[in-house]
């Protein structure tokens, strides 16, 4: 007889799959308030980290929003949302966040193209403050990723397109998620640093400054290429790694 490898859960997914019983059950219904990071992670016993990537895990199914400066709820959702177990979710690995690198190439290209044309001094202004945000987040990965997706969302608020920026709303969570990886692959890979990484970024706030919308589309697309390129190498080691 053969039977099924059992998987050891990490804490990240046994918190989050406490969360997502406590909503499925209606302990926790929506527009409610969970408690701080802080709060949780004394709660559970586990490191804020694990809380964050717990959060960053129901975010992704769509369950809760994090809202800056005010905290985390629940979200409305449609029952059949939250029908199957945590294990069935999106939770991210690196075969996902190249999907996702795929899809932000297309949807953001055309976002920075349209948000240098429409931009304005309120929303430039909004860009340099999570420029500033990631130039001081030097060491703090977790301010880094949060400024890292503050500039992104910027962009498409200055699409100006309704539909554009529901889009980028949709893979926001998905987006937050995968940049806490991306930004550690990067990093470690070292052929970057967090230097460039804001050089990168104030590269294309130069160029939707400028209302440059090909240069500014170009920029955009090198540097998720960018990211492109060591998340495929990290693949192709570990499909070369050897097995013990």
């Amino acid at each position: 007889m053969q039977y099924k490898r059992i998987k050891p859960k990490k804490i990240y997914e046994e918190v989050a799959e406490t969360i997502h019983g406590m909503i499925r059950s209606g302990q926790l219904k929506p527009g409610d308030k969970l408690d701080s990071v802080q709060q949780l992670a004394e709660n559970f016993h586990v490191g804020r980290s694990a809380i964050r990537e717990a959060l960053s895990a129901l975010r992704a199914m769509g369950l809760i929003e994090i809202k800056q400066g005010e905290g985390t709820y629940v979200r409305e959702f449609e029952t059949e949302q939250i029908s199957f177990p945590l294990s069935t979710a999106i939770l991210m690995n690196v075969h996902d966040t190249a999907h996702l690198l795929e899809v932000r190439k297309i949807l953001e290209a055309g976002t920075v193209f349209s948000a240098a044309k429409k931009r304005t001094e309120k929303q430039l202004q909004t860009m340099r403050e999570a420029l500033d945000e990631m130039k001081r987040a030097n060491g703090d990965e977790e301010l880094g990723e949060k400024a890292d997706l503050q500039f992104h969302m910027a962009i498409a608020e200055s699409s100006h397109n309704p539909l554009l920026i529901s889009l980028m709303n949709h893979v926001s969570g998905l987006m937050g998620e995968t940049m806490k990886e991306t930004r550690r692959l990067w990093l470690y890979s070292k052929q970057t640093t967090t230097a460039r990484l804001h050089d990168e970024h104030y590269a294309i706030y130069e160029a939707i400054h400028a209302q440059d919308s090909e240069e500014a589309r170009n920029l955009m697309l090198n540097h998720i290429e960018s990211v492109e390129d060591i998340l495929h190498k990290y693949i192709n080691q570990a499909k070369t790694k050897p097995t013990l």
